[in-house]
């Protein structure tokens, strides 16, 4: 089957009436689930940092909207508790409850072994995976156990269980989302809100293109691949859409892989872009080099 046939074979519909909140939802994997949430008709909130890019994304995904669907925006930081506060209260607007929140904002930095990372950076990063996932989740609980429950979405990695070496800071706020999208599954059951964290492998997006098709780096990820590519933004989006439906009722508590098979072998080896700043002693904790 081809991709066009299969593309062609997706129904849509069945979010009529529903509002949900895409953080980190200006570009990539968040336009994507974003886009696929409106086509099938839900009032969809997107926010995050630069305004210029959600307008970008919000006019994009305004043009595949069905169904009823809409979007609007907001700009803000997912590590500011007002902001956050100010967008889940503006998420809600649309429909006047909340029934929805995907965290996909998140980001990694400060590539190196751990006896070189700097405090600041590696702090930075907790922040902006687990923090911000946190905040949402605090703003958000209220409003959707008002609305009878709800579905909200940790977007984790398969950095957060399978070693990425010189990720930092990075693979340690992915495990920290899947284990409280774990929690709050726990805690907020009786509500009838369920909470799931999506592993993405390497996806295509804008922050992938900065590895290079024709380094190391690049082919340790497509040889530990089984189906032996990469993944597109929209593959995340069709299981964020699946479980922010009524279809995964009885999902949660569960990470989920969409990595074409990464996780079953083994994660990326960036030495290549490491070793050239820093030498190869330091890699296993010796001294940098010069």
């Amino acid at each position: 089957m081809t991709d066009q046939k299969l593309k062609g074979s997706i129904p849509t519909g069945g979010l009529e009436g529903m509002a949900v909140l895409v953080t980190g939802g200006g570009t990539g994997i968040g336009a994507a689930c974003a886009a696929r949430l409106a086509a099938d008709g839900a009032a969809v909130t997107i926010c995050g940092r630069t305004e210029a890019k959600l307008e970008d994304a919000a006019k994009r995904i305004e043009a595949g909207a069905g169904h009823g669907g809409r979007i609007q925006i907001i700009a803000g930081d997912v590590t500011s508790e007002d902001d956050v506060r100010r967008i889940v209260a503006k998420s809600a607007e649309c429909t006047g409850g909340l029934d929805g929140v995907i965290a996909n904002a998140g980001g990694g930095g400060g590539m190196g072994p751990y006896h070189l990372q700097d405090t600041e950076e590696f702090v930075r990063v907790l922040h902006l995976n687990v923090l911000g996932t946190m905040l949402c989740v605090k703003h958000s609980v209220p409003l959707m156990v008002e609305a009878g429950g709800g579905s909200f979405i940790g977007m984790s990695s398969i950095a957060g269980h399978l070693t990425h070496l010189y990720f930092g800071a990075y693979t340690v706020g992915k495990a920290g989302i899947e284990e409280m999208m774990k929690n709050a599954a726990d805690e907020f059951g009786p509500s009838h809100i369920r909470f799931n964290a999506i592993r993405p492998g390497f996806i295509a997006t804008e922050i992938m293109q900065g590895v290079p098709r024709d380094t190391e780096v690049y082919e340790s990820y497509v040889e530990n691949t089984p189906m032996n590519g990469v993944g597109e933004p929209e593959d995340v989006a069709h299981l964020a859409r699946f479980l922010m439906g009524p279809e995964s009722r009885w999902v949660t508590g569960c990470a989920i892989n969409v990595d074409g098979g990464h996780s079953l072998r083994r994660g990326p080896n960036f030495a290549q872009f490491v070793e050239p700043a820093i030498g190869k002693a330091a890699l296993s904790g010796g001294p940098v080099k010069g």
